[in-house]
């Protein structure tokens, strides 16, 4: 078998030997071309540009051969060595990862560039260069996150083959150019998250291949024009949290395959129109926070894969349409909150769904906390600013998926003794109650890691401040305006997490715990209207982010710390005490 093999390859070497043009015809489909020498300066132009780069990704950019693989974030054509692919992006969420600088002109020099995505590097500023609009190979170019200013250039428009256009998460101000409707090809469009201003252009006609379109987040204003109705492969719409007025179209509900629309925040009135059934494909639903007014349609029972729907924060008014057995089908969140509705009790069509998310607060609702058919699906429930006064004993049973409960502002009367809440739980809200008990029925050494969020103020809870056990991810106390007593806790510096922090309004007595100041995350701090005594310790000055602090009306002496941000806060925050002094309160006459 050895021979075999020996006799093979000796056979296989003589015919290479004897055939040096097929040697050379064999290997020659494995090369690739050394990167252009015109790319490789204009990438290096903007690498000079970059003033700091955490990512270390032009750390790789060095050698001749910007092709060669060895260049992060560079893809070339193997048969031209000319760059196609410029693709460089940072993480979203980690802040200390990014780039510092600007955009280099010299980038407009990729003459056969076809993709360019620079993003979520955050700190690259400066305007978009004019030269990015001799690119007309570019399919897609993507500038999110980042720090860019100035205008969109008009030049963009030049752009034939683009079908990608995302300049979202920036501080691009001025108009939408009118040029940019000169692409043809054109699928996504995403400005959002900028300051952009005026109209939306009319010329966007001519987008015919249009398929997702994202302006949010930004100062636009006058109508929502008419030309949206024309854009047959829509998929997604959101215009929201604009400055946008007039009524609803009535040409954007034929967009049959429409699945997405997001309205909300704007200066819309009028009322919603039957021809909502139109949006046949449409999943998510959001018109809060305008000047809508009217009925909800009946038509709009018809959609048959809707799943969020959020009409809150409207005028709209009574009756709710008759959802019957077959109306939307697919519902799992709802909200319907501060409208001119005055329901009384949950609707049935509601209530004995399976839903996740119900949100009916400032409804008129009145009597019992209702008894949801479905419980173990809830997992948001928003029933404040209602008038409920009972029902509470039992309500959460079997509610094993709740994380989010809202049920301020109501007439709720029970002792925390009796209330039994959800295991992974992650935020309360049950302040302006009449709530009584001790607080240490909620806080204790069974309290749920997953609780971030717990607001009982405004109720007549008693008792002292519990002990902080180790492992709480509280990042909102509120315990304020209740009738709390005994002293401040030191294992208050247990909650790591906390960023917001009131127990305003109770009789607490002591002093302020100076391992308070080991709450490095803390920025709202409110001990104020309480019977605390001693000095305000200067290890407080450990907090770096604090923004809002008050210690009013309780009974500290001594001097303030003297450091930012305590003395530059009002004198208010100090007044009605024994004898606080210095800045911004009368210097201390004495260190003593």
């Amino acid at each position: 078998m050895k021979i075999r093999r020996w006799v093979s390859k000796l056979l296989l070497l003589s015919f290479f030997l004897a055939s040096p043009l097929s040697l050379a015809q064999t290997i020659t489909p494995l090369q690739t071309s050394v990167c252009a020498e015109a790319d490789r300066v204009a990438l290096l132009g903007f690498k000079a540009r970059i003033l700091k780069d955490t990512t270390d990704i032009l750390s790789s950019w060095i050698g001749k051969d910007c092709c060669g693989g060895d260049w992060e974030g560079v893809q070339c054509n193997p048969a031209t060595g000319r760059v196609t692919d410029l693709v460089l992006q940072g993480p979203a969420r980690d802040s200390g990862i990014y780039m510092k600088g600007t955009l280099s002109p010299s980038l407009g020099s990729l003459a056969f560039l076809e993709v360019m995505v620079i993003s979520g590097m955050k700190h690259i500023a400066g305007p978009i260069p004019e030269s990015f609009s001799t690119l007309t190979h570019l399919t897609q170019l993507v500038l999110e996150d980042n720090s860019l200013e100035g205008n969109i250039p008009p030049g963009l428009g030049r752009l034939p083959l683009l079908n990608i256009l995302s300049l979202n998460g920036n501080h691009l101000r001025g108009q939408i150019p009118p040029s940019l409707g000169n692409f043809k090809k054109l699928q996504q469009l995403s400005l959002a998250r900028n300051l952009l201003s005026g109209p939306i252009p009319t010329t966007f006609q001519n987008f015919l291949s249009l398929q997702s379109l994202d302006l949010s987040f930004n100062l636009l204003s006058g109508l929502i024009p008419d030309i949206l109705g024309h854009f047959q492969n829509l998929t997604f719409i959101d215009l929201s949290n604009n400055q946008l007025s007039g009524l609803l179209p009535p040409s954007l509900f034929s967009l049959v395959k429409l699945q997405d629309l997001s309205l909300d925040h704007n200066q819309l009135t009028g009322r919603i129109p039957s021809q909502i059934a139109g949006l046949k494909s449409l999943t998510h639903l959001s018109l809060s926070s305008n000047r809508l007014t009217g009925q909800i349609p009946a038509s709009i029972s018809s959609l048959q894969n809707l799943w969020y729907l959020n009409l809150s924060r409207n005028g709209l008014s009574d009756p709710l349409p008759a959802i019957q057995g077959r109306g939307l089908p697919s519902l799992l969140s709802i909200d319907l909150s501060y409208n001119h509705l005055s329901l009384g009790t949950v609707p049935g069509w509601i209530k004995d769904r399976q839903l996740s998310d119900v949100h009916l607060a400032g409804c008129k609702l009145e009597g019992n906390l209702p008894k949801f058919t479905r419980p173990d699906s809830l997992s948001s429930l928003d029933l404040s600013d209602n008038f409920l006064v009972d029902g509470i004993a039992g309500f959460f049973t079997n509610m094993s998926n709740l994380q989010k409960l809202k049920l301020s502002n109501n007439q709720l009367k029970i002792d925390l003794f009796d209330i039994k809440l959800p295991d992974g739980i992650s935020s309360i809200e049950i302040q302006s109650n009449q709530l009584s008990g001790f607080l240490s029925r909620i806080l204790n050494n069974r309290t749920s890691s997953f609780l971030e969020v717990l607001d009982v103020s405004g109720n007549q809870i008693s008792g002292t401040m519990p002990e902080f056990i180790e492992g709480l991810s509280l990042k909102v106390l509120n315990i304020g305006s209740n009738k709390i007593t005994g002293q401040f806790p030191g294992s208050i510096s247990n909650l790591k997490e906390l960023e917001r922090m009131d127990i305003s309004r109770n009789q607490i007595t002591g002093t302020i715990p100076t391992t308070l100041g080991l709450l490095s995350n803390l920025q709202w701090l409110d001990l104020s209207i309480n019977r605390l005594t001693g000095k305000i310790p200067t290890s407080l000055l450990g907090i770096a982010n604090l923004r809002h602090a008050n210690f009013r009306a309780n009974r500290l002496c001594g001097e303030i710390p003297q450091g930012k941000p305590y003395n530059i806060f009002p004198a208010g925050a100090y007044a009605h005490n024994l004898c606080l002094c210095g800045k911004p309160l009368p210097l201390c006459r004495t260190k003593k």
